[in-house]
């Protein structure tokens, strides 16, 4: 019996679902590389570049191992460039009796496989993707019932299911969280260590010259390409960050520099999303650090909290929600995208740092995502589609699975709550606790109001001003309208005009 098994480009993981069967003597593995799934969103360069060509080298391992596989390459002539068109091909021409795939991780894919099977006029199975901690049956029935979806409580579930950092039926160390420690400003002599960069084969040379061709009009650069694109290099890069980088991960994985993208950061999330790294081995790895001496807890669990914890539960969100998750806008925020998100040119430092790094390296990290750019985006009230978009083709580790719930859910509150316990929203001074960027800013981190007043001030004030009637009754936000209470009127109505000269022309600024 001749299987076809079509692997998508986030799924190279040689023990993927559709592979654990596989018949070398019969079946055939297709992948392919089509202009649809390269441009729904106008994917950054690095992005399309750093999947091609991992997806080369998957094949490449493949065909090593004696599997036989179909590879389409986007400069093929007959290729149809959709999944399906390459799928119904691949099915005419070889005449397989079955077809089997991983689920996919969006659900735009999923609803597109629906029809496959009658489009291509042979059975097809979808198989769970089972390279996660938490299947979807079991996220679901951890929800079913519950009122309140906190990440908390499912980590805390996750723990104990797994016994990762556990000892006798607690958590190591006594206490499940070590977040409150993982919040240090950096000092003003700091090292960053140098990171471990991967030099382009021939192979990645090739689909860089592709690239650079094909999507030029693209956001963002192919400007020194560092990625790893084999699951060796990716490995190697992980190892380097246990290595060189764990130990202060956890201090300062909330900080920002001036100049400085990655810090201590582990810049692996696009291997384990593209599936090149599991996240059982990264879990079991980072704990290994610790029970060796190489890592305090706060950063060993500080690592696997976003591992096990916060990517398990955003992905169980996504297929416990979609599709009416995406349509969600709770404070109705109507505002276009400003300019300089493609950019990068605004007197604000710190969004013209965070935003010119994601063009060079379709890269930035949880807090320039959440607190710069996700934060304004929030304050100034920007439409949630254009956001989520801008995210998703922004970066290299972005999904739909995993950017829709932190970016709709986290950074902008579009879902009322169900993700995140009260808005992410902060003046000025929260980024300055955390960075240097202010200290090389055009703008006054300390003013609210006059010509040199840091943007980020007066927006915050207009956003609770906006929002009171939604927001004065969550009980994490009483303390901040205690406060703006106790404003005076004036003060109140200067800032406010202040925002509304400012969103009328932010680009501008």
């Amino acid at each position: 019996m001749s299987v076809l098994r079509f692997v998508l480009g986030d799924q190279l993981t040689h023990s993927l679902s559709s592979l654990k069967s596989l018949d070398k003597d019969n079946d055939t593995v297709l992948m392919v590389e089509v202009q649809e799934e390269a441009t729904y969103v106008k994917h950054h360069p690095k992005k399309i570049a750093f999947l091609f060509s991992a997806m080369r080298h998957f094949a490449e391992e493949l065909e090593e191992k004696g599997v036989t596989v179909r590879y389409i390459r986007l400069t093929d002539k007959d290729n149809t460039h959709s999944f399906r068109g390459e799928l119904c091909r691949a099915v005419d021409e070889l005449q397989p009796e079955r077809v089997e795939v991983c689920e996919p991780g969006e659900y735009r894919v999923l609803e597109d496989m629906g029809g496959w099977e009658e489009a291509c006029g042979v059975p097809v199975s979808i198989l769970p993707d089972d390279r996660f901690y938490c299947s979807l049956e079991e996220f679901a029935d951890w929800a079913e019932g519950r009122k309140l979806l906190r990440m908390e409580h499912f980590y805390r579930q996750m723990r104990k299911n797994t016994g990762v950092l556990m000892e006798g039926g607690k958590p190591v160390g006594g206490k499940w969280n070590y977040d409150k420690q993982n919040r240090k400003s950096l000092p003003k002599q700091f090292q960053v260590p140098p990171r471990m960069e991967c030099e382009p084969d021939a192979i990645t040379q090739e689909v860089l010259d592709l690239v650079a061709e094909r999507f030029e009009s693209h956001f963002g650069t192919l400007d020194h390409f560092w990625f790893a694109t084999t699951r060796d290099d990716a490995l190697a890069c992980f190892e380097d960050f246990i290595t060189r980088c764990l130990n202060s991960f956890g201090d300062y994985q909330d900080a920002m520099a001036q100049d400085q993208p990655f810090l201590y950061h582990s810049l692996i999330s696009m291997y384990l999303n593209a599936g090149l790294l599991t996240p059982h081995e990264l879990v079991e790895r980072a704990e290994e650090a610790h029970q060796a001496g190489q890592a305090p807890l706060n950063a060993v669990e500080g690592f696997i909290r976003q591992i096990m914890g916060w990517r398990e539960y955003v992905r169980g969100i996504y297929w416990l929600k979609m599709p009416d998750y995406a349509e969600t806008n709770t404070l109705e925020a109507s505002r276009p995208l400003p300019e300089f998100y493609w950019t990068g040119e605004t007197r604000m430092n710190c969004l013209s740092q965070a935003i010119k790094q994601t063009h060079d390296e379709a890269y930035a990290h949880h807090i320039q995502r959440l607190m710069v750019t996700g934060n304004f985006a929030l304050v100034a009230g920007v439409t949630p589609k254009e956001v989520c978009e801008w995210y998703l083709l922004v970066y290299a580790d972005a999904f739909e699975w995993v950017e829709l719930p932190n970016t709709h859910g986290m950074a902008l509150y579009a879902d009322g709550g169900f993700l995140g316990s009260k808005p992410y929203a902060a003046s000025g001074k929260y980024i300055d606790r955390m960075s240097n960027y202010c200290s090389h800013c055009t703008y006054d981190v300390k003013e609210s109001t006059g010509e040199k007043a840091c943007p980020f001030n007066y927006l915050y004030w207009k956003f609770l001003m906006e929002n009171q009637e939604r927001l004065q009754g969550n009980q994490r936000m009483s303390l901040i309208y205690s406060q703006m209470a106790r404003m005076s009127e004036d003060k109140l109505k200067t800032m406010a005009e202040q925002a509304e000269a400012f969103l009328a022309d932010p680009d501008a600024y």
